[in-house]
């Protein structure tokens, strides 16, 4: 039997509801506990269960349809952890508010972040660190209203990216609570995403690739590495977590070929990909090889860095380029095949991209269509002879 008791309400009685927003009148059909609006015909579920009352729209204003969708509800209600649900909060911290060490988000996070890269847990704790401050009730209590209100309020207050970032966190513990049989609907699910503005593609150019390296190898030693680092992204076109992975194994001289496999974190996609050693490539590697005391071991990491930042923003700086990122090495790859005449199809296969060369059509299509315009100046053949007309004759002809 269910946890569940009808509400002991008269036939006709007002309710401020969501779905429109103003009062409603809702009658009370025969079937137990089924209420109908008397303006729009939706049905309702109102009863009660541990003293406190349940009232939910069922979204149609078919009546079996709605007697069915009730039965679901209750059983659903039913199964309902009142009690922890009642006591859980959204998320704690320590003292100094530098870890997550409670709440319902600390669960969700045990249980998912072992599947997530570090950066991401890392943006997911970041992301709980904002969003406890609004939500400082149970996680039964989260509502609409309060979802809204802290929407509204980051709305104007963070970028794009940052927002998002945080709906997405929300939903997905939210989302978790359901399943767990905390709460029965997710608030925050109607929360819209917004559209985030496409960020400009910084791309250097070859000029300014090659003042870039000379800046990095006659600077310090200690920017040698980094200069190391900046030719491998930018010969191998990988993200920059696969090209600090790669060790001396995963390259292959006499298959002409290497692996990309981003080591225990693995690729973005978590699929290895075979990439053919480019001459470019294959010339720095050769090179980088021989310039080791020691002959490297095929367990050795090509590049000994994680990153570069600091060099590229100094080497930047100091060079009046542009402000490239890692990620700029990976656009100069793809401009370069690009001109080189490689179809994004394969350039696809190339980055470790699983559509086709959507992606890389969409990112990269203006750099094809400029290259397509500057190689059409080329084409000056004309079939028609340059002669000057005589007594009134066309121009005489050649076959093209």
């Amino acid at each position: 039997m269910l946890a569940t008791e009808c509400c002991n309400l008269y036939s006709g009685f007002t309710v401020k509801t969501t779905d429109y927003r103003k009062t409603q009148v809702l009658k009370k059909t025969r079937i137990s506990c089924l209420y109908q609006s008397a303006e729009s015909g939706i049905f309702y579920g109102i009863f009660t269960r541990a003293g406190g009352q349940v009232k939910k729209s069922l979204k149609t204003n078919d009546k079996e349809l709605a007697r069915r969708r009730l039965e679901a509800l209750r059983q659903n209600v039913a199964k309902l952890n009142t009690k922890e649900g009642r006591n859980i909060v959204l998320a704690t911290f320590s003292p100094d508010r530098k870890a997550l060490n409670g709440g319902f988000a600390k669960r969700w996070l045990d249980k998912f972040g072992p599947s997530m890269k570090s950066s991401s847990v890392e943006r997911r704790v970041s992301a709980i660190k904002v969003l406890a401050p609004h939500f400082t009730n149970t996680i039964r209590a989260i509502n609409k209203s309060q979802v809204e209100t802290w929407a509204s309020v980051r709305m104007g207050q963070v970028a794009e990216r940052t927002f998002n970032i945080e709906r997405e966190t929300l939903i997905l513990i939210l989302d978790y609570a359901i399943s767990e049989g905390l709460i029965l609907d997710n608030p925050a699910i109607k929360i819209k995403r917004l559209t985030q503005p496409k960020a400009q593609v910084v791309i250097p150019t070859k000029p300014q690739f090659k003042t870039l390296l000379e800046t990095l190898r006659t600077a310090d030693v200690r920017y040698h590495e980094a200069a190391n680092l900046v030719e491998l992204l930018a010969y191998t076109g990988c993200r920059l977590a696969e090209a600090t992975a790669m060790i001396w194994g995963d390259v292959s001289f006499d298959l002409k070929s290497f692996n990309v496999t981003g080591g225990t974190t693995g690729t973005k996609n978590k699929e290895d990909r075979s990439v053919p050693l480019f001459p470019s490539l294959e010339e720095f590697l050769t090179r980088l090889r021989d310039s080791r005391p020691m002959p490297p071991k095929p367990s050795d990491r090509i590049v000994e860095i994680n990153d570069a930042k600091n060099a590229l923003d100094t080497a930047c700086k100091n060079a009046k380029l542009p402000h490239f990122h890692h990620h700029s090495l990976r656009h100069f790859f793809c401009s370069n095949a690009i001109e080189a005449g490689i179809d994004f199809k394969t350039i696809a296969s190339w980055l470790g991209h699983k559509d086709g060369g959507l992606l890389a059509a969409k990112t990269y299509g203006h750099l094809r269509d400029e290259h397509s315009t500057l190689m059409a100046k080329l084409m000056i053949f004309s079939a028609v002879s340059s002669a000057t007309p005589q007594n009134g004759t066309s121009p005489s002809t050649t076959t093209a």
